[in-house]
């Protein structure tokens, strides 16, 4: 047989496991998405309930932040700290947690995670 035959056959091959490939990443993403836009809205709905209350929030990076949230929105959450107003992008807030305190009512001198 003629090898023009078999590269094209090859040829159609492989356009078509693309084609595969492409709609099953496509369908991934949507699946991805929509599973994130679920988890946003849980923690936005969680974060409301620290609103006025004095919170260390962590982040994915690592940094923790003694504030106070002030306001939640569906992209962020807006924090006074040190007098200081601050926007934090809720995608990046691994966890929420109000200050711990003492027996006595006082705030803790070192907060050990």
């Amino acid at each position: 047989m003629n090898p023009a035959y078999y590269i094209t056959i090859f040829m159609i091959i492989l356009v078509v496991y693309f084609m595969i490939l492409n709609q099953r990443q496509m369908v991934l993403k949507t699946l991805m998405q929509k599973k994130k836009s679920e988890d946003k809205a849980k923690m936005v709905e969680l974060a409301k309930r620290f609103i006025d209350k004095n919170c260390l929030i962590y982040t994915f990076s690592g940094n923790q932040v003694d504030c106070v949230i002030k306001e939640v929105s569906d992209g962020a959450l807006l924090v006074e700290s040190a007098g200081t107003l601050e926007a934090i992008n809720i995608d990046f807030v691994m966890r929420i947690r109000e200050y711990p305190k003492k027996k006595n009512g006082k705030k803790k001198s070192v907060v050990l995670d």
